[in-house]
């Protein structure tokens, strides 16, 4: 049978992260820690340098101690939960769809000599492999817009996290006015209808029993990483053409520009979501 809409979304994902261009780009632009939106104070930041910012400032609203245990969802080189571990001492999962990106993950908390306190598992955020009520903090940058399915990842979180719990999360959305055809180039690549708008989380996770705690408004910063990591591949062409093939780099380029473009034109919303899971 042929792949439902949603079920083509995932495929695409995964396929697209295990690639070794995809794994080859990120690892070489990003440092191979993180792979999301950077906090940016000047254009001439390293992207590597504004993406662990943001991992800094989304782990101050966050409430861990070394009991805490934590789940990132979508986690790419899982950089975020080596940070947490490392500064907080909690234990940590990073549930992600691609087998490549895990085995660089695992590789690198071996290095750290973190891997007896981070468990890398080879998943769906759509269907979370632990018990309900197992984690005290769930965590993702970035990852939810490759779903298909967002409502049923987030029955997910609501499912795996204990009452009381943080939900805690980045992910670049469509402006709650922006009708989803604005967006046509960048949904055509990413094989998904529509993104996320601010207002389908709120909404959805009212109902799945949460209480929003804040929203900070880091939108500009979408834009700005966008085209910082355009230029970066620019200026960078010599050396990604060693392990990126041309067609990837070229499509990258112009698929950054369209990001780009809609932060610039207002029809795109990204910052850091906090939530509580009702007690």
């Amino acid at each position: 049978m042929p792949k439902t809409y949603n079920e083509a979304a995932t495929a695409t994902a995964q396929s697209y992260y295990n690639s070794s261009d995809a794994d080859n780009f990120y690892f070489t632009i990003w440092g191979g820690e993180d792979i999301h939106i950077g906090l940016y104070r000047s254009g001439h930041d390293q992207i590597g340098d504004a993406s662990r910012r943001t991992v800094q400032r989304m782990a101050d609203l966050a409430s861990l101690s070394p009991d805490s245990k934590v789940l990132d969802l979508g986690a790419g080189y899982g950089g975020a939960l080596r940070y947490l571990v490392s500064t907080y001492r909690c234990s940590a999962v990073a549930l992600n769809l691609s087998e490549v990106e895990n085995d660089r993950d695992r590789q690198k908390n071996r290095e750290a000599g973190l891997n007896d306190r981070i468990q890398v598992v080879d998943a769906s955020f759509e269907d979370v492999p632990y018990d309900d009520n197992t984690f005290d903090l769930i965590w993702s940058q970035d990852a939810f817009l490759h779903s298909g399915q967002r409502e049923l990842v987030l029955k997910e979180a609501a499912r795996v996290l204990k009452p009381g719990g943080q939900l805690i999360f980045t992910d670049p959305m469509r402006a709650d006015d922006c009708p989803p055809e604005v967006l046509g180039p960048i949904l055509a690549r990413l094989q998904l209808e529509d993104l996320a708008a601010p207002g389908f989380y709120r909404e959805t996770l009212a109902k799945l029993g949460f209480d929003e705690v804040r929203f900070e408004d880091h939108t500009e910063q979408l834009a700005n990483h966008y085209q910082r990591v355009h230029d970066e591949t620019v200026a960078r062409d010599a050396e990604l053409s060693g392990v990126v093939s041309r067609d990837y780099i070229e499509r990258m380029k112009t698929g950054l520009q369209h990001w780009v473009a809609g932060g610039r034109n207002g029809h795109l919303v990204w910052g850091i979501f906090v939530f509580k899971k009702r007690a």
